[in-house]
């Protein structure tokens, strides 16, 4: 076959409109991971006029920031973090209102909000709210965090935050106190995929993308008495659920809302107490993991095995035992994809009548070390997931069936012996004796 000079440019021009048309399709299509937020004021104040995004446009960290320095500049400095309330921010003037807010945006928000206004932000409770006495002198930061459930409690649950924002706002009213509220999420319930559209039909083939990793929160460090890291935790979620409630005691983790008061660390035992306060309709709620050091005889090593997982709760206890799945090396740390009291439980109730059996736990991405540790990163992990799955146990025992069977029909057919003798017609006849 030939081919001509004219044909290898008409080739060589044909593959690079095809690999522009990818490079096209794959700049196009993307995945978002957004949450709105919303900024208003009080009604007797106001707030500079901001130019709003273009439709479709997503705010990045940078963005927020300048959009937020704007706001500052002519708002009160008394602000509330929370869910928007529809008839405050109707009384706003000129009310903020970005819809799509980069995911990694939103989780910097405090830190934001604090560098403008030089002041720490300060947790409160809805309920304790009335305590508070503000100063209209001084700026103020007070972030109220709204629980979250999905499913058929999610109309009580945002009813729920409706008259706790509420509550909220009568009682810098009755204060009289100008305020600027904001409204934003610190993730998103679930990442929306567009798919672009060309000429009036959508694409048929395109790359897929993945979606753009956000910023990694460090994990939570407990040093021991010497000021050393000695404990580190991470999860991207901790679902506790409890009489119909569910929270992610995660976020209280890693927003500064929970403490670590009576952790202890030492050679042979790590206990990490994680403090919460007015969770899951509860005043007070601890989470304890207790690690221990063990040497095996077997291994002819030293191992770290998360004893138990015990919640203390308004004076009672509820205790799973871990001790049968959560274990590593003790210079490693023990990581896990799902670690549940549901579905393959890794954590299970200490005996039928313990309390443990009213609560339901679910870590997502699960990560702890509780001794040899050097820093502030973990060390290397040992995965609960084992190296042989199911899956491949069968593929290679199919494997070994059907070479054993090959192997016997080979020996078998090298075993068939031919005669070496023949009867000649011309030649005497073969005499067989026969003798009883």
């Amino acid at each position: 076959m030939i081919i001509t000079e004219v044909g290898m440019r008409c080739r060589s021009v044909s593959t690079m409109a095809f690999t522009s048309v990818l490079l096209f399709i794959c700049s196009i299509y993307s995945c978002y991971a957004q949450v709105p937020l919303l900024m208003w004021t009080s009604g007797g104040s106001n707030m500079p006029h901001l130019a709003q995004p273009a439709a479709g446009q997503t705010v990045s960290g940078g963005q927020l920031a300048s959009y937020l320095k704007s706001a500052l500049s002519g708002a009160p400095h008394n602000v509330l973090l929370f869910l928007q309330d529809k008839s405050a921010l109707q009384a706003s003037s000129s009310p903020l209102v970005l819809p799509a807010l980069d995911w990694s945006a939103s989780h910097s928000i405090l830190e934001l909000f604090q560098g403008e206004l030089g002041i720490p932000a300060v947790h409160i409770n809805p309920n304790t709210l009335k305590e508070i006495k503000l100063n209209t002198s001084q700026p103020s930061l007070l972030a109220v965090h709204l629980p979250y459930s999905a499913g058929v409690q999610t109309k009580e649950s945002l009813l729920k935050n409706d008259a706790i924002i509420g509550e909220v706002l009568n009682v810098f009213k009755s204060q009289d106190v100008p305020y600027t509220a904001v409204y934003t999420g610190l993730k998103p319930s679930r990442v929306i995929e567009e798919t672009p559209v060309m000429a009036g039909r959508s694409v048929g083939r395109s790359l897929l993308q993945a979606p753009p990793q956000s910023s990694v929160k460090p994990p939570l460090v407990v040093n021991n008495t010497a000021g050393r890291p000695c404990i580190l935790l991470w999860a991207d979620t901790l679902l506790a659920s409890y009489s119909g409630k569910q929270d992610d005691l995660a976020i209280h983790i890693f927003n500064g809302s929970a403490d670590t008061a009576g952790s202890v660390c030492n050679e042979t035992l790590s206990r990490l107490v994680i403090n919460y306060q007015n969770v899951l309709d509860l005043r007070s709620l601890r989470l304890i993991f207790s690690m221990r050091k063990i040497f095996f005889p077997v291994s002819a090593r030293n191992w770290s095995v998360v004893e138990q997982v015990v919640l203390e709760y308004d004076g009672q206890r509820a205790i799973f035992n871990a001790s049968g799945g959560i274990y590593s090396p003790a210079e490693y740390s023990f990581h896990c994809q799902s670690v549940s009291s549901i579905q393959s439980p890794l954590l299970v109730p200490r005996s039928a009548t313990d309390n443990a059996n009213q609560w339901k736990l679910s870590f997502t991405d699960f990560q702890i070390q509780g001794f040899n540790v050097t820093g502030e990163d973990f060390s290397y992990a040992s995965d609960c997931a084992g190296f042989f799955t199911p899956g491949i146990w069968m593929g290679l025992l199919t494997s070994l069936l059907m070479v054993f069977i090959l192997t016997y029909g080979l020996h078998m057919i090298m075993q068939l012996r031919t005669m070496d003798r023949f009867d000649d017609p011309k030649g005497p006849a073969i005499s067989v004796p026969q003798s009883e």
